[in-house]
């Protein structure tokens, strides 16, 4: 379509531009397609995956861990591929709309094939797919705003944030029960005593629990496109523009960056461990809570239910209570942040010695630790959105939102690193129980350190997109 068919830059308004809501929408669906696969991920590698003639085939814990976080590291690499399309050939719009599409073809992968060739076909374009379109959403996002309206734009990434949690919540107690419930209950209810027909409806487990989450990423797809009239389309700058500003100094912001997302980047290292090591020893604990045994997948759903609570509790009391006290930058909620990681992985430190002594410790343990890890999250993840986009030139703002995503990406090949490193060759580990768990507090602690003493040189500045005049 040719450029002129939509605005090219936000209105000036000082309301909220008209097409947060299908953006927001959007979001939410994505978010529930991509943690409901990545929730059952582990438990489908070591349970389920199966040959060409039907007969299991699963992974070892290891090898599930290893690929678990391959994968995760892997799409929040591709956000760089996606910026650099994005910004210089296609714009936002364009990049989103064409890499949802491959999107779905991930999740149809998984859902049809449950050997390692769709496992590692489906995850390839689901990787490229969710990690090509990561920069460019949230960039979008703040390209709907201009000077006018730009004291809203901390309140939408609120609201962002919130969506991507509320579609993940629903998804890491629903997915989880279609992979190993729903089978089950579906037998039950229509009577099925046929020991063949058993036996074949206990199997779609894998096809159901990947399915669902294919069709919300294709109703995604279909919410976005269907805003399109309403949004600002930044057009893409074009290889000598984007270099350009490159020449012009951009690159100097962007190195001014790196320090400040590489302690980051070890926030993630521990963040994302709530899917790998948190779920591995969720199953050695006592999960009866709340009149409930919980499956060990579902545990982690308790993280975007809290988001959901802490988000607008803080955006609405927390951070203006402590705005008339103190000047609250990001970095100095990054900081906070990074602190209370250091808590929340002692907790599960601490809960997993009383596991490597032989006891069945409480889940409650764990959802104490999540309760820390979350508004650790909303002090460094929401706000790091927001910090990425507004410290980014106009011309580099996919490209500075992907830097702030390779964070995580870094942060899980770190992950990945250590996992395999302290594997001795003849099965055994380097360490064992919590001496891992209290490894990785203690790099947090190194991290934090870190943040702080970059926090103390870095300073802020803000840029925000020129407006258009309102025309209906």
């Amino acid at each position: 379509m040719s450029n002129h068919t939509y605005r090219t830059a936000p209105v000036a308004t000082t309301g909220m531009p008209p097409g947060i809501p299908n953006i927001i929408g959007n979001e939410a669906a994505e978010r529930f397609s991509f943690y409901g696969m990545k929730a059952i991920l582990t438990v489908f590698m070591t349970k389920f995956l199966v040959d060409a003639a039907g007969q299991l085939d699963l992974m070892s814990e290891s090898q599930a861990k290893s690929y678990y976080h391959l994968f995760v590291a892997s799409a929040y690499f591709f956000p760089v591929i996606g910026a650099i399309v994005a910004d210089v050939w296609f714009g936002k719009y364009n990049t989103i709309i064409a890499l949802s599409l491959v999107y779905c073809l991930g999740h149809l992968a998984l859902a049809l094939d449950e050997t390692r060739l769709g496992l590692f076909a489906g995850l390839a374009l689901i990787a490229i797919g969710s990690g090509g379109i990561k920069p460019c959403v949230s960039a979008h996002v703040g390209d709907q705003f201009g000077q006018s309206n730009a004291h809203l734009i901390s309140k939408v990434f609120g609201w962002f944030y919130f969506s991507i949690n509320f579609g993940s919540f629903f998804s890491q107690i629903l997915t989880p029960w279609l992979l190993e419930g729903f089978p089950e209950w579906l037998v039950s209810t229509l009577s099925i005593e046929s020991a063949e027909a058993k036996a074949r409806w206990l199997k779609i487990g894998p096809h159901v629990a990947f399915g669902v989450p294919g069709i919300l990423m294709l109703i995604a797809t279909i919410i976005f496109w269907v805003g399109r009239n309403k949004y600002a389309h930044i057009p893409a700058q074009g290889t000598a523009k984007v270099f350009g500003a490159l020449k012009g100094g951009g690159w100097k912001i962007l190195l001014k960056l790196v320090p400040v997302y590489l302690p980051i980047s070890v926030f993630w290292a521990l963040y994302d461990q709530t899917g790998s090591s948190w779920v591995l020893q969720a199953d050695k604990m006592n999960r009866d809570w709340l009149g409930h045994n919980w499956l060990a997948s579902q545990v982690q759903a308790i993280n975007p239910l809290l988001i959901l609570i802490t988000v607008p509790l803080f955006s609405y009391v927390v951070y203006p209570a402590l705005g008339k006290v103190v000047r609250l930058t990001s970095v100095r909620k990054i900081t906070v942040g990074l602190f209370l990681t250091v808590v929340a992985f002692s907790i599960c430190s601490f809960a997993q010695e009383r596991i490597d002594a032989g006891e069945h410790p409480s889940i409650a343990w764990q959802v104490a630790a999540f309760f820390v890890l979350t508004v650790a999250e909303v002090l460094v993840s929401t706000t790091g959105l927001e910090f990425s986009y507004t410290q980014a030139p106009r011309e580099l703002k996919s490209f500075v939102m992907s830097m702030w995503l390779l964070s995580v990406s870094a942060g899980n090949v770190i992950a990945g690193f250590v996992n395999k490193f302290i594997q001795n060759d003849d099965g055994t580990l380097k360490l064992n129980g919590a001496e891992y768990f209290w490894f990785f507090t203690k790099l947090m602690v190194g991290a934090a350190v870190a943040f702080l003493i970059v926090s103390f040189f870095y300073t802020e500045k803000t840029y925000i997109q020129e407006e258009q005049a309102a025309t209906h």
